[in-house]
């Protein structure tokens, strides 16, 4: 076939491709400089090369195949980036939102439907099904803007699995008793379906998804199993008799804890969602637009009208009475709206489904349809209504709430900026190392990270100068896969104790992780270097991880606090560390301290709600009889003391032995906090929002801290 054949539309696969990948460059480059959102840039853009605009392409089955693929991995992404902790916590609330958003919009459809255009009981309940439902599709757009996890978003995404769930089965419902199949079968058989689909993706996706991270970590294999998981989801979502996007937002809730917000599988999913399988779905969607439906006749034009007018109506009375209610903000209004509003995926599948069931026919032969062609192309103006206010309003409500948290941030200060120092040496260990120094650090900060191979002075082997820069540049790699700046220090000094305390004072470090060998244990030389060393001359937050499975696959992070630690300077600080390692991975946390220090924590969760327990623990002679409720994926962490200060115990010293005795093939992480400058913590409010609103602003905490103990 010759490449420039110019006839219409275009045939060539390259040619297709090419002209796709022009679209999804220039089209929201074009668009945004008229303020319009990407996203619907690509709709437009799709509408005008689609067979109903300049007809340059047709909505084939690449086309299709592609847009549905983008348009569960939105689902995916729904169900992935969703904050569990504040999911649980605010699950009553998507409950209420859920059926507001469902019941408001079966009302005035099955009114509009059945009075003002005159439509049959079974056709005006099917229609209002269509405006109860919605798509996501302006939550890439939100996501890109940094404010996906707030509450009024959390709340939207779980009451779409709600609305959606309750749309479609409203779909199967009509569609059966028009076929005449609705009996008491029917019910036992689609309630069967579901549960056994519910609880094979909630339970054994975990499973399957926490045996493969463990055993494979080459980065294509991970995501492509990831990809499998999100189809097979789907797949099964249909077999159990319900859509396919339920299946894939399940599927991201499923995976959330085994893929950390700031891992590089998750940066990897994220950038191909938004690269290339949504931008097909919104282009896709564009293609279905007809600008000629105007032009038709009175009866599309009034549908259509009646439609677009109900659905928004509807959606914007489900936000405005949840902000009421839980008394939102008006940006966050704008947020559920926006992204609540968008009449998609389950609508096209609806109004296709009632388009293509043949109730009867006319006196002339012409077939009557459960869902008139009136009724399908106003269901295309609609789509294309709708996604447009839902772009612009979810755009506004993001951008203000955006710009609100940015003004909240204190500017930068270097005397208390964030810099984490990892000292690598091996190159099994490196990756993981990096991925917990972008776990615990604060996310706004994406130039805080260093990396310091360490080549001795006396060394006159090259070998050993090529493999530290080998090794740093292995590091580089891992953190640029999250979206984060490595600073890659190589030093030539005469031992590592003497070279990261020299960087730790010269970069101002404020946080050390320290790595040990997954198949070694604390030998008496590293411990008598630390102890004698680096924790004498370095007053940072120093970390000692020994990684024996991914960070990823801990289901829980057992912590040990030792009594009196709320009197340290570097409470705050390891504590801040601990809390994003559980927002980042979603891991549950179980503290075990005295009552006084569980006092502290208790007031920080019950301000920054994470999945916690806590146990009362005062005594370090039983610490091996915590060891028996230890279970296979727990992570210990051991808050440990450097002597003369208030939380120092003297069976602190017998830890390294019970780790290489008892812990051999457990992961762990020691932390020695800032302690520097002793004082009584006690006068401290850990709820006020000043001192630790949010966790991420370190900067903000550093200066309020040090203001209050008076650090040099």
């Amino acid at each position: 076939m010759d490449i420039f054949e110019t006839a219409l539309p275009l045939t060539n696969p390259v040619l297709k491709f090419l002209l796709i990948l022009v679209i999804i460059l220039f089209a929201p480059i074009i668009l945004n400089k008229i303020k319009i959102p990407q996203l619907l840039g690509l709709i437009i853009a799709g509408a005008v090369v689609g067979p109903n605009g300049i007809n340059l392409m047709e909505r084939d089955s690449g086309i299709i195949l592609s847009g549905t693929a983008g348009l569960l991995y939105i689902m995916f992404l729904a169900g992935l980036e969703i904050d569990l902790a504040d999911f649980k916590k605010n699950s009553k609330k998507s409950l209420v939102f859920g059926f507001y958003t469902f019941i408001i919009p079966m009302i005035l459809g099955i009114l509009s439907g059945y009075y003002l255009l005159e439509f049959s009981l079974p056709t005006s309940v099917l229609l209002a099904s269509m405006f109860a439902s919605h798509t996501l599709i302006a939550y890439p757009l939100i996501s890109k803007m940094g404010v996906a996890k707030n509450k009024a978003v959390n709340i939207t995404v779980g009451g779409t699995m709600i609305t959606d769930t309750l749309a479609l089965l409203v779909l199967a419902v009509i569609v059966g008793m028009t076929t005449g199949e609705v009996n008491a079968e029917f019910w036992v058989r689609l309630s069967i379906s579901i549960l056994v689909f519910g609880l094979i993706v909630m339970l054994l996706f975990p499973i399957i998804g926490r045996w493969f991270f463990k055993r494979f970590d080459d980065s294509v294999s991970q995501y492509i199993f990831v990809l499998a998981m999100v189809f097979l989801g789907a797949v099964l979502a249909e077999m159990a008799g319900i859509e396919a996007i339920i299946g894939a937002f399940l599927s991201g809730l499923a995976l959330n804890r085994l893929i950390p917000h700031t891992s590089p599988l998750m940066n990897r999913i994220e950038f191909v969602g938004n690269a290339i399988f949504i931008p097909f779905f919104l282009i896709g969607v564009g293609m279905l637009i007809d600008y000629r439906v105007f032009f038709k006749d009175v009866e599309t034009i009034k549908v259509a009208t009646v439609m677009i007018v109900v659905a928004t109506t509807a959606k914007f009375l489900a936000a405005y009475i949840t902000q009421k209610t839980y008394k939102f903000s008006v940006d966050e209004r704008r947020l559920i709206f926006g992204l609540s509003n968008a009449q998609a995926a389950a609508t096209l599948a609806a109004v296709l489904v009632g388009y293509n069931i043949i109730t009867g026919e006319t006196e002339t032969g012409e077939p009557i349809r459960l869902l008139s062609e009136s009724i399908l192309n106003g269901t295309i103006l609609m789509i294309l209504f709708t996604c447009t206010i839902a772009s612009f309003v979810a755009q506004k409500g993001a951008k203000n709430i955006a710009l609100l948290e940015s003004t909240d941030t204190t500017s930068d200060d270097e005397e208390n900026q964030e810099k984490i120092l990892i000292p690598i040496s091996n190159i099994e260990t490196t990756d993981e190392l990096i991925n917990l120094g972008v776990t615990i650090k604060s996310k706004k900060n994406k130039e805080g990270l260093y990396a310091l191979s360490i080549v001795d002075n006396n060394t006159r082997d090259g070998s050993a100068d090529k493999q530290a820069r080998k090794i740093l540049s292995k590091a580089a790699i891992t953190a640029s896969a999250t979206d984060n700046l490595l600073h890659e220090l190589l030093r030539y000094d005469l031992n590592i104790v003497n070279g990261i305390t020299s960087v730790v004072k010269e970069h101002k470090i404020t946080d050390l992780i320290l790595g040990l060998y997954i198949n070694k244990g604390i030998s008496e030389s590293f411990l008598g270097n630390l102890t004698e060393g680096i924790l004498t001359k370095c007053n940072t937050t120093t970390l000692i991880y020994k990684p024996a499975q991914p960070l990823g696959t801990i289901k829980r992070h057992i912590i040990i606090v030792p009594e009196n630690a709320e009197k340290d300077i570097g409470f705050p600080f390891w504590l801040i560390k601990v809390w994003n390692i559980a927002r980042n991975s979603g891991a549950k946390l179980l503290f075990y301290a005295n009552n006084d220090t569980l006092k502290f924590i208790k007031e920080v969760q019950s301000k920054h709600p994470i999945e916690c327990a806590f146990e009362e623990f005062s005594d370090w002679d039983d610490f091996l009889i915590l060891a028996r409720g230890f279970q296979k994926d727990d992570n210990l962490i051991i808050v440990l003391s450097r002597k003369d200060t208030p939380s120092y115990h003297s069976n602190m010293t017998k830890i390294p032995s019970y780790l290489n005795k008892y812990f051999k093939e457990t992961s762990y992480i020691l932390i020695y906090p800032m302690q520097s400058g002793i004082t009584n913590n006690s006068q401290i409010d850990f709820t006020n929002p000043t001192f630790i609103e949010p966790l991420e602003k370190f900067d903000e905490i550093a200066k309020t801290v040090a203001k209050i103990f008076k650090r040099k």
